[in-house]
């Protein structure tokens, strides 16, 4: 499957999610925007600021017709716990097999005290009702990132 790029439709795909389901984005398509957000690992410092902003949002996002979906590595045994920890109203995908982080070139060489690893460059994408890529940041920082994304999704 080749990379998604801009104002390009996004290939459907389907990933295991928190509360025993799974989560297709053709389920969204015609009826909500989705902003989808590729974070390194679960109940680490910034990935637990960066689900507690969109926490913090989740009614401002809702009420533009916005679904909110957490994607990163790791189980979903560890994204039940971590979702349960800090009250995500959203769910968190599991994508063990970086599938998903390939479809939208999100696996980086990124240096963890020391030592070079493959992993999740933190970055968000907005997908429209159509499965139309809108917007992505890339390189995310958390701090004013949400907002950033609420301000995007007015433009739509």
């Amino acid at each position: 499957m080749s990379k998604v790029t801009l104002d390009s439709p996004v290939p459907d795909f389907e990933r295991p999610a928190t509360g025993d389901k799974s989560v297709r984005l053709s389920d969204f398509k015609g009826k909500q925007h989705v902003v989808l957000y590729f974070y390194p690992k679960d109940d680490t410092s910034g990935c637990t600021t960066e689900g507690r902003d969109f926490t913090e949002r989740y009614a401002k996002l809702k009420k533009k017709g916005v679904a909110v979906l957490g994607v990163s590595r790791d189980s979903i045994r560890s994204h039940e716990k971590f979702k349960e920890k800090y009250g995500f109203p959203f769910d968190l995908l599991s994508d063990e097999d970086e599938s998903l982080c390939r479809l939208f070139d999100v696996i980086r060489m990124k240096n963890m005290y020391g030592r070079q690893v493959m992993g999740i460059e933190r970055s968000t994408f907005l997908i429209d009702r159509e499965g139309i890529l809108r917007r992505e940041w890339r390189k995310v920082k958390v701090p004013g990132h949400v907002d950033a994304v609420l301000g995007a999704i007015s433009e739509l």
